[in-house]
């Protein structure tokens, strides 16, 4: 089980323009409310104190949910926000994870192109953040590539699969993934039951839960981050965290 909150990033690379951390889950990337708990945002201004008193800035690039693990790119200056903004606009960004979801997919590569919208626009929902595979939707593609199956004794059939967003829209790898019939480990919202996700936010984490979700964060992780640019190219990696490792590699 994760603590409420994960404090502990993990730096991955480092220069005068930008900083590239490991962020686990469950860690808030932004503060939602001027009092509220600790974020990614409140550390990276700890570690880069000098940075700030000297003029510097915090731009965090590539968002994650707060269940999410993984490479966060965060600009330490105006300039390089820029670069980076004009970058994602451009689509130079490419961005990998890894999911672990129920089921043995039959496919082992799949390039999926099905439209997304807000559930509420076409049905009642009891979640208003909830997405849906609509034909009205906005155009959605993800490319699928199947890693390695397991019968875990108490989650059943799991997967390890990659997933490489090409566009770019809200929970778009969760959505597509249930829309293929292979949810994501730990997805309150887009698993089998989203009564969890309601009961998780009226009690937070419970053995109930534990007993219907099995893992207490969705197992969703931006395993690999590239950009290229005319003048810039790199890529950064984080290793999948220890805790999505067990589901896949029990004892």
């Amino acid at each position: 089980m994760l603590h409420a909150v994960n404090p502990d990033f993990t730096l991955l690379d480092e220069t005068d323009d930008y900083i590239v951390v490991d962020k686990p889950a469950p860690l808030q990337v932004h503060p939602s409310t001027p009092n509220g708990t600790w974020t990614l945002w409140h550390g990276l201004n700890e570690l880069l104190a000098y940075e700030m008193a000297n003029g510097g800035q915090i731009s965090i690039i590539n968002r994650l949910d707060r269940e999410t693990s993984g490479t966060v790119l965060v600009a330490k200056n105006q300039p390089a926000a820029r670069r980076f903004g004009i970058a994602m606009q451009e689509r130079q960004f490419h961005k990998t994870y890894l999911a672990i979801v129920h089921g043995w997919p039959e496919w082992e590569e799949l390039d999926l192109n099905a439209p997304i919208l807000r559930k509420g626009e076409v049905a009642e929902s009891p979640i208003w953040v909830k997405q849906i595979v609509h034909p009205d939707g906005a155009a959605c593609q993800t490319r699928f590539w199947l890693f390695q199956k397991v019968s875990h004794p108490q989650a059943g059939p799991l997967a390890l699969v990659e997933a490489a967003p090409v566009t770019g829209r809200m929970h778009q790898i969760r959505v597509h993934l249930a829309h293929l019939g292979h949810p994501i480990l730990g997805d309150k919202i887009y698993g089998a039951d989203e009564t969890c996700y309601l009961d998780f936010i009226q009690t937070g984490w419970t053995p109930d839960l534990e007993k219907r979700l099995h893992f207490s964060r969705q197992a969703l992780h931006s395993h690999r981050l590239e950009v290229r640019t005319p003048d810039f190219t790199h890529i950064w990696q984080a290793s999948l965290p220890v805790e999505m490792q067990r589901w896949i590699y029990p004892d």
